[in-house]
């Protein structure tokens, strides 16, 4: 058994990775003024983001919920894995070699690696069974809806032999144990053994964000097949369907570039999207579109709430004019305020879905029916209003009713008064009628995934009390500044602002780890090396104040800024030594004249210093 990875490899994989990329692959990330990106946390729901990125440093810290760590941390939050996994995942993806100290025990893992590279295998082996001719009646799904081989390749279509052990012996011949294929999903288990789940039927791979496969979704194909038209991996360590959209790592990249999703109701409706030109289609895996669909999709839009209603992101959904279509409308619009997104609907004509749009009237149309969109309350208000037989007064009243919290939630008031004066229209009523319904209704409260109405996410507790005195706020900025920009600074004004009173105790504390680091300032992990140094309970706050962004937009403007801040601080210190000497002059009077000369001499000498510290 192998032993613990050699810290030198940790480090040399840390120094080769790009956090940007690794925390990319998760959340949409902007710029946040020099050395800084910012976006969406991914550990905790918010509507303007908290969530920052130090490429230099290699760390990232949310000023929201606190969570923070480097590029090996992002990982185990987010997959769940160990700390060997997750640097072996690395190496592997870097063609690192890594290197392990004998006789010292192996970190215990959870397997989820092992899971992941089983299921990419069985994703490989169906896709060559695809091309076998055993898979005809795959094949001739596929064209019969317009997907050549290109497509079913393009998107790791594969099929699935009508064998109960074609999958296992192939998969144990790769030396996967039969309790790995049963955790990931791929075997089930009866009351003769393990046997494939999946037999007989065309094989779409589902992957999560970052392309890692970790489910699949299977289509029956013969009328013998008594299971389920679709049969869908089960829960597992690596799969959790209410987590993944299917085809968000095709789509990821348009979609946060375009601040757009389209989200559709099946696989083969994704291709479709895709192959006519609308390359931000993605599809829930077996279950309805729910608050976790979101949170994940919010994340690569970079939703970012605004009052300017033009710089929205857009989420366009695509629902069946069947009573299961209305059904699934509704259920979406009540988790609607998630976003901050604008949110549309686009009903195909006929009946027909993306996938059998493009069949019978070609790609345009696809292009079309999203072009065609409208918005979601829009959607929901023509629902109710035809739900009500208009021809009473209590019908027009009843929806009237039902209307006043949709209208309430559209968030742009222009657009509100427009839609007030249109149902008035609809119901045959007077607008100021329908205005004093919407008032009654009151405002719509923006759910969080835990049900209750939300508020911004909190600052960091450290910092928000640091922010209510201005003297506090000044040694904040200069503990901050001598932790990121100890290089800006120089090792002279480094040493005077480390040496400087500080009031705050906590930030004194760091002050300390600040000079106890020193020798190591000019290293790029300097704050890493102070977080060391100083007390646990202090750690979170080195940490934040590290990663706190700086309120400059270019290179000279953060030199100009941190040393503005440290100087300030240590303006501030020299004049606190100069009181308590003229105080002690004055105590002493004519009792010392010797004692009174040095004092004087030093209170020159501090005075120097001031002025050349200001002439800087």
């Amino acid at each position: 058994m192998a032993g613990r990875i050699r810290r030198s490899d940790i480090d040399e994989l840390r120094a080769r990775i790009s956090i940007v990329d690794v925390v990319g692959e998760h959340v949409t990330l902007k710029n946040a003024g020099v050395g800084s990106m910012k976006g969406l946390c991914p550990f905790h729901d918010e509507r303007t983001p908290s969530f920052h990125v130090r490429p230099a440093v290699g760390r990232y810290h949310c000023f929201g919920c606190g969570e923070d760590g480097d590029a090996f941390q992002f990982v185990m939050a987010m997959d769940h894995t160990s700390f060997a996994e997750t640097v072996e995942r690395f190496a592997a993806q870097l063609g690192y070699t890594l290197h392990y100290e004998d006789g010292k025990p192996q970190e215990e893992t959870s397997g989820r690696l092992r899971l992941l590279e089983a299921s990419r295998a069985a994703e490989t082996f169906f896709q060559e069974q695809l091309l076998t001719p055993a898979a005809a009646l795959g094949q001739q799904f596929l064209g019969e809806r317009g997907f050549d081989l290109a497509a079913a390749q393009r998107f790791g279509v594969g099929y699935a032999p009508a064998s109960f052990e074609a999958l296992k012996q192939h998969l144990r011949g790769k030396g996967f144990t039969e309790a790995e294929l049963l955790s990931a999903g791929l075997l089930s288990e009866g009351q003769r053994g393990s046997y494939d789940r999946f037999r007989g039927r065309l094989i779409w791979p589902i992957r999560d964000v970052a392309g890692a496969t970790v489910g699949f979704g299977a289509r029956r194909l013969s009328d013998d097949d008594k299971g389920p038209k679709y049969l869908n991996s089960p829960e597992t360590p690596i799969f959790r369907k209410s987590q993944v959209l299917y085809g968000l790592d095709l789509a990821k990249r348009d979609i946060a570039k375009g601040h757009e999703a389209v989200v559709v109701e099946g696989y083969t409706d994704v291709m479709a999207c895709h192959l006519a030109g609308v390359t931000t289609a993605v599809a829930t895996c077996g279950t309805a579109f729910g608050v976790d669909h979101i949170k994940v999709l919010r994340r690569v839009l970079g939703d970012v709430s605004t009052t300017d209603t033009r710089s929205l992101g857009r989420v366009i959904f695509t629902f069946d004019p069947d009573e299961a279509g209305q059904q699934a409308a509704a259920r979406t619009f009540a988790e609607e305020q998630r976003f901050a997104a604008q949110t549309f609907v686009a009903v195909p004509p006929e009946g027909l879905d993306p996938c059998d749009l493009r069949l019978e009237r070609g790609d345009d149309a696809v292009r079309k029916l999203v072009q065609q969109r409208r918005p979601l309350f829009e959607f929901m208000l023509r629902r109710i209003v035809a739900e009500h037989d208009l021809e009473t007064v209590e019908g027009r009243v009843a929806a009237m009713r039902r209307a006043a919290p949709v209208l309430q939630s559209i968030r742009d008031r222009a657009l509100s008064d427009g839609y007030v004066r249109t149902v008035a229209g609809w119901l045959g009523v007077g607008p100021d009628e329908v205005s004093r319904a919407v008032r009654q209704a009151g405002p719509r409260p923006t759910p969080t995934s835990d049900g209750a109405a939300p508020a911004h996410p909190p600052a960091d507790v450290a910092l928000q009390q640091l922010e209510r005195d201005p003297a506090s706020r000044l040694e904040r900025d200069a503990v901050a500044a001598l932790l990121q920009q100890p290089a800006v600074l120089g090792k002279d004004l480094a040493a005077r602002g480390a040496s400087a009173y500080i009031a705050n105790p906590s930030l004194a504390v760091v002050r300390d780890g600040v000079l106890a680091s020193f020798d190591a300032i000019e290293a790029s992990d300097f704050s890493e090396r102070v977080a060391e140094t100083v007390p646990a309970e202090i750690v979170p706050l080195v940490r934040t104040l590290a990663m706190s962004p700086i309120p400059q937009g270019s290179a000279e403007g953060v030199k100009a800024y941190v040393r503005g801040v440290v100087s300030s601080l240590v303006d501030r210190d020299i004049l606190r030594r100069k009181a308590e000497m003229l105080g002690s002059l004055q105590r002493l009077g004519a009792s010392d004249p010797e004692t009174a000369k040095r004092l004087q001499e030093q209170l020159v000498e501090l005075e120097r210093e001031r002025r050349s510290l200001r002439s800087e």
